[in-house]
């Protein structure tokens, strides 16, 4: 996207609008097949009208190529279940299904929960049980490892770093109350499907577990392990919550086949009304996002509005550079740009001028990628300058952060910069301090501050 459009946001953005646009496109195909013109034109309403792809898409994130990757993955899973079991047709489907699935690996680690819903649709259901007598489950399965060999042979020379935190992160040691993390994620999930919507997906998805097996035709088989992959997919995160908080945008991709399965029955009876109201509801949730995008007008709590963390970023860039300007330049001396917080280097690498390579010091912060890649003190040299940028500490702005304390040691001489307010208007979410450290001494703090 930003070779094409530039370093900009639409260049950043650009690509996930494009999935989104394709995982409707694949979700109307599925529809289409399974019930006809009108279930396509449904499936369509209905995802257009779900707050967390009508406006998500917008957003650049993992979530975007996973729906994407899983909506064609059930797209060929279904044609290769469609075709004769053992016909060229099927495992050429079977072939680009493991592709699709090996994309979706790739993009986000929860799509390990689509092939564990496939191969529970297929154990638990006698018609498609006798597919795993044929060669095209274990052909995709292959597939997909070849395609997410990459990721495999990087974690294994980094000691399996992604995998272990993100099984800490999602399955780790209980936190919290049980109670409080499975209201926040039903919360999450009215939010982001929109309280008719999500309930009327429940209930076809539920339905369609009850009667499908009955229909023995090869429509209800295929329908059956829609309704398995989305139930998978979702009590996961039920489960998960018993535990711990589950963030609302991680059963996203249970709506995938579960909008599907809603666009099946949309037009029957009282389905009709019902999903025409929660697409009207839904729409409404969408457009008031993109006016709230615009022009606040939510009353989120002060400091609260999650739009509002896109905002100060420029000027925070701003102030950094003018504290690069402040330092006397040397021959051979280099001053770098670090923030303590991958979010903070992230941002201002985006928004400085001709974008420059700016670390994470992970001082004080959790680890993160910034931590395996080449940090300030392998590309500076003794003698170099570092503008940090820093939140100051709680109980006064005028102090000195325990980052600060730690560096002092190592370089000749500090000062302390301006201080930039980060937010939309009078709704500051944050504020950060910008400081200069100046003449490094060739060493480092031994560890981390501990919390």
């Amino acid at each position: 996207g930003v070779a094409i459009f530039g370093t900009t946001p639409f260049g950043v953005r650009c690509v996930s609008v494009l999935a989104g646009l394709g995982t409707v496109l694949a979700v109307m195909v599925l529809a289409r097949r399974l019930g006809g013109n009108g279930a396509a034109l449904w499936a369509s309403l209905i995802a257009a009208c779900l707050p967390f792809a009508g406006a998500g898409f917008v957003v650049a994130t993992p979530d975007a190529p996973l729906l994407l990757t899983t909506a064609l993955t059930l797209v060929a899973v279904d044609r290769a279940l469609e075709a004769p079991a053992r016909s060229r047709d099927a495992l050429t489907w079977w072939v680009i299904s493991g592709a699709c699935l090996g994309a979706s690996f790739a993009s986000k680690y929860t799509s390990v929960l689509l092939p564990l819903g496939v191969l529970i649709a297929f154990l638990i259901s006698r018609p498609l049980r006798e597919r795993l007598a044929t060669p095209g489950p274990y052909v995709a399965v292959a597939v997909a490892l070849v395609i997410f060999a990459p990721v495999l042979a990087w974690n294994a020379h980094h000691g399996w770093i992604s995998f272990t935190f993100q099984l800490h992160h999602g399955l780790g040691a209980p936190t919290g109350h049980t109670v409080q993390h499975e209201l926040e994620l039903l919360g999450g999930q009215l939010a982001l499907a929109s309280p008719v919507l999500f309930v009327l997906m429940a209930i076809a998805v539920a339905r369609t577990l009850r009667d499908a097996p009955a229909d023995e035709t090869p429509r209800g088989e295929r329908r059956y392990l829609l309704a398995v992959v989305a139930a998978v997919m979702f009590l996961f995160f039920v489960g998960s919550a018993l535990d711990k908080r589950v963030e609302a945008n991680w059963p996203a991709i249970a709506y995938v086949p579960a909008t599907v399965l809603l666009a099946l029955v949309a037009d029957r009876g009282r389905w009709r009304v019902w999903t025409s109201a929660g697409c009207v509801l839904g729409a409404i949730m969408v457009a008031v996002i993109y006016v709230h995008a615009l022009v606040p007008i939510l009353p989120f709590p002060s400091g609260k509005d999650p739009i509002g963390q896109a905002y100060g970023w420029t000027s925070l860039a701003a102030s950094v550079d003018t504290a690069q300007s402040e330092i006397q330049p040397s021959a051979g001396v280099n001053t770098w740009v670090a923030g303590d917080r991958y979010q903070d280097a992230a941002e201002l690498a985006f928004h400085l001028p001709e974008h420059p390579t700016v670390f994470s010091l992970n001082l004080n912060s959790r680890q993160n990628q910034y931590a395996l890649w080449p940090g300030f003190t392998r590309a500076a040299r003794p003698g170099d300058n570092l503008v940090v940028v820093l939140t100051p500490p709680e109980g006064g702005e005028g102090g000195r952060s325990p980052v600060v304390e730690a560096l002092i040691p190592h370089f000749e001489s500090v000062r302390r910069g301006s201080l930039v307010a980060l937010g939309r208007g009078d709704d500051v979410r944050s504020r950060r301090r910008v400081w200069m450290f100046e003449g490094w001494r060739g060493s480092w703090p031994a560890t981390a501050i501990s919390h």
